[in-house]
């Protein structure tokens, strides 16, 4: 079940407008949005600095995607932060794939179970006590999320109910996975695998396994990027559920 690399946002809504000028390159937009949505005034120069003919991926500055501190003085990265982002540096020894589930601790098949079972019966307030609240919540975004997690995920669901990115986050749970970090505190179950596996090392069986994620188009995208930036889960060998998130 191939899906847009973004998700699409309420129509009409203020954040589908400035994550449409993003990905186009349309910075006058922005510079006219800047007064009305202050929030939203990063993009200006996140754009303005993009190569010309640059990918239209998820911008490293959008409403799904926030900007990431250069250093500790600039801001602090939600606790999972550095985990959600994908790390595939050239050469590196690749994890295992894995399709196993008897290899998955207990608390996290539970806990995948429990993520495939609420998003099979279409109701996405299920996910609520999934996610949890406070500092042990869920990471949903890369970034500090304000406001009601289940609201946010219908907002970037492309319908009013959310059903896309249940169906989105059924597809990424059915997928091969990774364990990484294992033995130490970051250790962590992810899926899909490609989160950690360059995508030019991808076999062709692989690769038509990604597409039941992305389309091709959003594949070149990342191609370019230089790495999976989709959705992807992790859960802890306690069986918290860690991230959730899409973007760099």
């Amino acid at each position: 079940m191939p899906f847009s690399l973004l998700p699409a946002l309420p129509s009409g809504s203020n954040i589908a407008v400035v994550t449409l000028a993003a990905l186009l390159g349309l910075t006058s937009a922005v510079h006219a949005l800047n007064d009305t949505f202050p929030e939203y005034r990063p993009l200006q120069s996140q754009i303005e600095q993009q190569p010309e003919g640059g990918s239209g991926i998820i911008p490293k500055t959008s409403p799904l995607s926030p900007a990431r501190p250069s250093d500790g003085t600039d801001g602090e990265e939600a606790p999972a932060g550095d985990a959600a982002r994908p790390d595939t540096t050239p050469g590196q020894e690749l994890p295992e794939i894995i399709y196993d589930l008897s290899r998955l601790p207990e608390p996290v098949r539970r806990m995948r179970q429990l993520i495939i079972d609420a998003c099979k019966s279409g109701d996405i307030e299920k996910l609520r006590p999934l996610i949890g609240t406070g500092e042990g919540a869920t990471q949903l975004l890369l970034g500090e999320l304000d406001g009601d997690p289940i609201d946010f995920l219908r907002q970037i669901s492309g319908d009013q109910e959310g059903y896309e990115i249940m169906a989105i986050l059924l597809e990424v749970m059915e997928s091969g996975f990774v364990h990484l970090n294992a033995g130490t505190e970051s250790e962590y179950y992810a899926w899909p695998y490609f989160f950690a596996v360059p995508l030019e090392e991808l076999t062709p069986p692989q690769k038509v396994e990604l597409f039941t994620l992305l389309t091709a188009s959003d594949y070149e995208e990342m191609k370019n990027y230089g790495a999976y930036v989709f959705y992807r889960v992790a859960i802890t060998p306690e069986g918290r559920w860690l991230f959730f998130v899409a973007g760099d």
